[in-house]
């Protein structure tokens, strides 16, 4: 059996942190007396680097010393959100655990590669148990960030693996962006921050609606011979 490698984002692919990511991100413009920016914004930064992001977002001609401090009070407002709220939960996508554990029943290889800090991975991982399915994990901390595809390579190097035994998955046109240029098969969902004719123009190889037609595509993946 030929190694295979499953490369996946989190926010918007394997959990749903749309309403926390839309929170801090407002408390943050807030704290500078700005006006944050509508979801529909937001959405679509997710997945950058956070300083690449708010730079986007922010009004222009903000100095980078700023922008650096808005993507600070970002961080700091998620964290409150995670830590002083004790009904706080990132809800994973449903179906979402029993592919993973479909996958590692397949023996195929897994990676992250997010936009996420380490410590943002570890509290996720940490709640909902989601370490254990993952051989090797890429993150903002790391190198380059999306749509880069320093961490995809990253991964396929650390499992010693090559590009036609990877593909990538995430809801986002930067996941896509990055698996394309890392000569990997992209498989884009669209339960996520992106939608789907952005994932199309984005020229994801496949594109998926429902956690059951991307079970049905990476199982098949996994089980091809060599």
């Amino acid at each position: 059996m030929s190694l295979r490698l499953v490369v996946w984002d989190i926010d918007g692919t394997i959990i749903d942190s749309r309403k926390v990511i839309q929170n801090a991100m407002t408390a943050a413009f807030e704290s500078f007396g700005l006006t944050p920016p509508e979801y529909d914004r937001t959405r679509q930064i997710v997945g950058l680097g956070l300083e690449d992001g708010c730079r986007i977002l922010a009004p222009e001609g903000m100095s980078d010393r700023d922008v650096a401090a808005l993507a600070e009070a970002y961080k700091n407002a998620f964290v409150a959100h995670r830590t002083q709220n004790p009904d706080f939960r990132e809800p994973l996508y449903d179906g979402a655990v029993g592919l993973l554990e479909a996958l590692a029943n397949q023996n195929c290889l897994m990676a992250v590669a997010t936009g996420k800090s380490r410590r943002g991975v570890e509290a996720v991982f940490g709640m909902h148990d989601l370490g254990r399915y993952f051989d090797t994990i890429w993150c903002a901390d790391d190198g380059p960030g999306k749509p880069n595809p320093f961490m995809v390579a990253e991964s396929m190097k650390a499992v010693g693996v090559e590009p036609e035994q990877t593909v990538m998955v995430g809801d986002a046109i930067h996941d896509i962006h990055m698996g394309r240029s890392a000569g990997v098969v992209t498989h884009g969902v669209s339960w996520g921050f992106g939608k789907a004719h952005e994932l199309e123009a984005a020229e994801a190889h496949h594109i998926h609606h429902e956690m059951d037609s991307l079970s049905d595509a990476l199982l098949a993946f996994a089980r091809v011979e060599a």
